[in-house]
């Protein structure tokens, strides 16, 4: 039996001076999506399995919710770390704010925990600069 509060959750938010419908299509768009985090075979549809996929390996995935230009979920399944991964999309005066939300660390994967950290701030970063080039 496993308990729950060992579980760490990673959280990364930021504001982002473009509207909830460019970020939407860059975070559910498979092209845009292997801009800024992997090559993949995302489709926005409930419970689609897909993969993400980088030089060290894949991450399989399946979405879990999703809710057009608000919500986007999916399980995050790579070496060992099955997590879930949440997008949520708020509308502010000066554009958006993004919120990631990767929950499942167990209190063995400090450095899956660190690493990911390390990870999401780069992807927020591609992912600002491919929003930032759309039309």
């Amino acid at each position: 039996m496993m308990l729950t509060e060992d579980v760490k959750t990673l959280v990364v938010e930021r504001d982002i001076a473009f509207p909830q419908e460019k970020i939407w299509r860059a975070l559910t768009q498979p092209h845009l999506i292997a801009e800024w985090l992997m090559s993949n075979d995302f489709a926005p549809k409930m419970d689609h399995r897909f993969s993400l996929r980088a030089e060290w390996g894949s991450v399989d995935c399946q979405v879990l919710e999703i809710e057009p230009t608000h919500v986007l979920s999916y399980t995050w399944d790579a070496m060992g770390l099955k997590s879930v991964v949440t997008w949520t999309l708020t509308p502010t005066g000066s554009g958006t704010r993004l919120r990631m939300e990767q929950s499942g660390f167990r209190p063995e994967q400090q450095q899956a925990y660190q690493g990911a950290q390390y990870g999401w701030q780069k992807f927020f970063t591609n992912l600002e600069r491919v929003v930032g080039g759309l039309s």
